[in-house]
Order: C-alpha cells, then structure tokens, then sequence
C-alpha cells in the first residue's frame, strides 16, 4: 500500500488576503447601516445591517478557520486542521437561517402596524452600501468558486447587494408615494432571499462532514479509468470524499496481474488521479489476484 499527499494550502487559505479586505470593508460600514437603520427607522435597512453584522462574524470566523487549516499535521490531526474551514461555512450557513427567519418575524410585526421611515435618508444609507456590497463581490468571486469558506462569505456578500437593492426601492416608494408597507415587503424579500441560498451552502458543508463523494467527481469514472490502467484487473474498496475545499482524497484497492509491475502501477494509479481527477491525496492497495481479505466487503 501507498500513500501520495502533501501539506497543500486550502482553497481557502489561498484567498484569506481578499477575505481581510472585504472584512475591513464590510466591518467600517456596518456601523454606519445600523446607525441609519435606527434613524430612519427602516426594516428593511435595519434587515440589511443584521446580515451585514453576520458577514463580520462570518468572515471573521473563516479567516480563524484558515488560520488553524494552517496549522500542520500531527499524530492525532492527520489531516491537520483543514476541515475547520468547513466547520465555519456550516456555521456561517447556520447563522444565515437564523437572520432569515428573524426578519420575517420582524416583517410580520411591522405589517401590523406599520411605521413611518425616513425615506431619503434611507436612500442615502442604502446607495452607499450598495457600492461597498458591490466591491466586496468583485474581490470575492473568484475564491467562491474554489472554497466552501469563501463561497459563504462570498453569499453573504450577494445577500447584501442584492438588501441594498432592495432597500433603495423601498425608499423610492416611501419617498414618492408615503407607502409604508413597501419597507417590510422589501424586508420579507431579502429573507426568502437568503433561506434557499444558506440551505445550499448548509447541504454542501454537511456533505463534506460525512465524507460524501465530492459532487464534481464521478466515482464510476474515476473507477472505469483505474481498470483501464495496463495490468490492473480489478478495482474494489473505492472511496472518495473531501479533506476541505479544492483538496479531495480517495483510497482504493487495486487487483493486478503481476505483482512485480505493481510499482509502475502504482505510479501510473496516482499520477492518473491526480492529473485527471485533480484528487490531492490517494492511498491505494496493490493486491495479487488470489488475495482473500478476511470478512472483507467489496464496493
């Protein structure tokens, strides 16, 4: 049996000096929306600045998981710390429910009574922001695709864009018609917004936790190649699943023909999983053809 794997940074580690920026970004103005929020007495923006207060917590919390991703392997961490990253985009995604369903509590109260809102003053809170949301998209997107930990601030950084959207709507309404009840629409609005997009972010990060088969690989492709490889007459026991974004891993069981080539199999395995498959880590087990594992269960 080998083993091919390396101490490789994370995806997500790759990307921790856009998450500084955006957090400096998103941190300065989140006083400013709460401030206005409460001014202008609007839910909507106050919606806005809660999630806005949940990107602090939830940036601030993926670049501590990057940290620790950082940190090296050890006799009782062999993987080392990799899988908090994943741990923070669970509790991001945790978190973004929570705020969700809170602001269609808070949009239910207000349409009961609703209050008056300072209109303009919104506008100019929510403009503001919109420019911010929008900067920090820009420095986010490209990490977002290749990290779970990044993709879920990256999502609540698109929530609140698309929250300042709303919010300027809602107070063009206010503005020219002296339509209260736009603020909670807008406000329920940005809560559906979110709920669809943190269960997504919540499915793919427990995905992870179970060691699932990583959702772009194929494992009867993966398996297929294998077989194909010169000398190899079965493959078994094969499994895959991810360490943490952008870093998968597999082990598996290799029958072939003749032992004494299993070196140059081993080397032509790994070398196809790698170069094919992107998969960072793989342990493979080389087995003659008459070799009986004791209660073993073929998959």
């Amino acid at each position: 049996m080998t083993e091919a794997h390396s101490h490789a940074v994370s995806a997500g580690g790759r990307h921790k000096g856009r998450l500084y920026v955006v957090l400096a970004l998103t941190g300065s103005y989140m006083f400013a929306e709460v401030i206005g929020g409460i001014l202008t007495g609007s839910l909507a923006l106050l919606a806005d600045a809660g999630h806005m207060l949940t990107d602090v917590f939830g940036i601030s919390m993926a670049l501590i998981a990057i940290k620790l991703g950082e940190r090296p392997a050890s006799d009782r961490r062999t993987f080392g710390y990799y899988r908090t990253e994943v741990l923070a985009a669970l509790t991001n995604a945790v978190i973004l429910v929570v705020v969700a369903i809170y602001i269609l509590y808070e949009a239910y109260r207000r349409f009961q009574d609703p209050p008056d809102v300072l209109g303009g003053w919104m506008m100019v809170v929510a403009v503001i922001g919109l420019a911010v949301n929008l900067v920090g998209m820009f420095i986010l997107v490209k990490g977002a695709g290749e990290s779970l930990n990044v993709k879920g601030a990256y999502l609540e950084v698109l929530g609140d864009t698309l929250g300042s959207i709303g919010v300027i709507v809602a107070s063009l309404i206010i503005i020219f018609t002296g339509w209260y009840p736009a603020d909670p629409i807008i406000g329920v609005g940005i809560g559906l917004f979110i709920i669809p997009r943190a269960y997504n972010l919540l499915k793919e990060s427990v995905n992870v936790l179970l060691e699932g088969t990583p959702k772009d690989l194929d494992l009867g492709e993966v398996r297929e190649a294998l077989e194909k490889l010169p000398g190899v007459v079965r493959v078994h026991d094969l499994h895959a699943w991810t360490i943490t974004s952008g870093m998968n891993a597999m082990s598996g069981h290799l029958v072939v023909e003749d032992m004494n080539r299993s070196s140059d199999i081993l080397t032509g395995a790994q070398k196809l999983l790698h170069d094919r498959f992107d998969i960072e880590h793989s342990t493979i087990q080389i087995e003659p053809v008459d070799f009986e594992e004791p209660a073993e269960t073929h998959r």
